[in-house]
């Protein structure tokens, strides 16, 4: 709890441009399926071998704002962390992820505005180092 009252008083002077925070997460069959129950979103490119064997994928693929959520978690916990406000996302999907691949997120300062906004680079890269997001993030610290 210490920590969360800590970087809860972190004001936008404490950021700099180059500051970043990596973390990594493997994707599971069961965040599949929670994310699918969660959105609605049963779409079988995500569930069925036999499906999903007739498309450019092979296999079922992660959703890919499942994916992003990782990284709106990282805004929300790390950096910049609690009190964040999302703003804005450009995102490009890059290669597909996989149930059981394991992702680094890679979020980098790369700006802050007149407005007291932080642009936050966002890469995600797969195990074979192969970027599967790509983007830049518009956020305020409050």
């Amino acid at each position: 709890m210490e920590s969360i009252e800590k970087t809860l008083k972190m004001e936008i002077t404490s950021f700099k441009i180059g500051d970043s925070f990596n973390k990594s997460k493997c994707f599971t069959e069961e965040d599949v399926r929670r994310y699918a129950e969660l959105t609605g979103d049963f779409n079988p490119i995500h569930f069925s071998q036999e499906f999903a064997s007739k498309t450019i994928f092979r296999k079922p693929i992660v959703h890919g704002p499942l994916v992003l959520t990782f990284v709106t978690t990282i805004f929300a916990n790390e950096l910049p962390g609690p009190g964040t406000i999302y703003l804005s996302h450009e995102v490009k999907y890059l290669n597909p992820v996989y149930i059981g691949d394991s992702i680094v997120a890679n979020l980098t300062i790369i700006e802050i505005t007149d407005k007291a906004h932080l642009l936050i680079e966002t890469i995600c890269y797969n195990e074979s180092n192969e970027i599967v997001l790509s983007g830049v993030a518009r956020l305020k610290k409050m």
